[in-house]
């Protein structure tokens, strides 16, 4: 020590002690420190999204607005732990090419966090290697594609609705288990929505699967198919199980009961709109038609004292003013940006991708306020397909009617 240069006091050291200990002690605590990716900060959380708001599928876009005025009633309540979010949504007309070219401006230009609910299939697919190659978490994708639930091929992504190989095993379960001895007729489309559909359903019958007599594809661009429901009555078969588009599904309801045919009758879910397909195909017609939903129907009376169809019916009101609250795009929309928004919540201030992807992934027995009550969220690491129970229910020449309890189709462990 130089000759002029004091020795520190004991106090002093005792006080310096104690600082260095605090510190020590204070150290571990840097796990709650806050850390964020681009697009997330102390006061924001930026979303991105492709919609069509235009082309072809743009009665769909109501689903994107839909979560908009969620995520605007989140923010009026105080955000996420106190952060808003920033929802940018993008028209891509259902075309490849410009959702290609709103989600790279939404990730480079944009810089959002995360991608949320993207719509289609096709749309999708143009865009999921890029987005996996940047890392960006693609959630809740608004497309039934079992591909969307890959984990191991695109680990960045994940479904929403049940994929069309988990809503057609629980068909095919239905027919194992109810009719043995059923012999089946299964129309579908020549394209990967049908094969989809017809693996599902092979899947469902497990050791029944010997029971289908005969299975005839379709072609889109088709005027009609006509000609395939009389071979298809021609098998001899007493169940069909129509995998068609609306189109054509309304198309062979009616054909079929032209011929005389009446068989148990299995119709898509994406075919199930009374309104779109039912009345066209002549609602009599349609009487005893079965298929399977995972949401509610603000419609039906049995959930008009429902404490989430009241709230959902309170956002409408509110956010929504002059929307019909029965359009099922609605309670898709809703259901998808509350399931966003309990992810974001749980991911508290580690708003890292990964840690999104984390949560993401660690889904168990989530209910939605506008799923059934026996449907949750449930999610793993090895199990990116959110829902895959779903509850049969029978037309009844006016309304759907649901029975028995909901089924099982996972793809996966869960």
């Amino acid at each position: 020590m130089a000759k002029n240069e004091r020795r520190p006091s004991a106090a002093y050291l005792s006080i310096a002690a104690v600082i260095l200990v605090g510190a020590f002690i204070a150290a571990p605590g840097a796990a709650d420190e806050k850390r964020y990716d681009v697009g997330a900060s102390d006061t924001v959380i930026k979303i991105g999204n492709t919609a069509p708001y235009s082309g072809p599928l743009s009665s769909n876009g109501i689903i994107a607005r839909t979560e908009g005025a969620y995520f605007k009633m989140i923010n009026d309540q105080g955000g996420i732990n106190g952060r808003k979010i920033e929802f940018i949504s993008y028209d891509d007309a259902y075309s490849p090419p410009k959702t290609v070219e709103q989600t790279r401006k939404l990730i480079e230009s944009d810089e959002v966090l995360l991608l949320f609910n993207q719509l289609g299939t096709p749309t999708t697919m143009s865009v999921i290697k890029y987005v996996n190659a940047r890392k960006v978490p693609q959630l809740f994708i608004a497309a039934g594609g079992t591909i969307f639930g890959d984990q191991k091929t695109y680990p960045w992504s994940m479904g929403f609705q049940p994929s069309y190989q988990s809503e057609t095993r629980v068909y095919g379960r239905y027919l194992h288990d109810n009719y043995p001895e059923g012999k089946i007729a299964v129309l579908s489309s020549n394209d990967d929505f049908g094969r989809d559909n017809i693996k599902g359903l092979k899947e469902g019958l497990g050791d029944a699967v010997g029971n289908i007599v005969a299975e005839l594809t379709y072609e889109t661009s088709a005027p009609t198919i006509d000609s395939e429901l009389v071979k298809l009555k021609l098998s001899g078969a007493n169940i069909f199980v129509n995998f068609a588009s609306a189109k054509f599904a309304a198309q062979a309801i009616k054909k079929a009961s032209e011929i005389g045919w009446k068989p148990v009758h299995i119709l898509h879910g994406n075919s199930q709109s009374i309104s779109a397909v039912l009345k066209p195909a002549g609602l009599e017609n349609a009487r005893d038609i079965i298929t399977a939903s995972y949401s509610k129907d603000p419609a039906d009376a049995a959930w008009k004292d429902d404490p989430g169809l009241k709230r959902f019916s309170e956002f409408v009101d509110k956010y929504m003013p002059g929307e019909d609250k029965a359009n099922s795009y609605l309670v898709y929309g809703y259901n998808a940006a509350q399931a966003l928004v309990e992810v974001l919540s749980r991911s508290k201030d580690d708003l890292t991708r990964a840690n999104i992807m984390r949560h993401a992934e660690a889904l168990s027995q989530v209910h939605l306020d506008m799923l059934l009550p026996d449907v949750t969220l449930n999610t793993s690491p090895a199990d990116h397909y959110p829902i895959e129970q779903m509850q049969l229910q029978k037309f009844d020449g006016q309304n759907w009617v649901r029975f028995g309890p909901a089924i099982e189709g996972a793809l996966s462990e869960k």
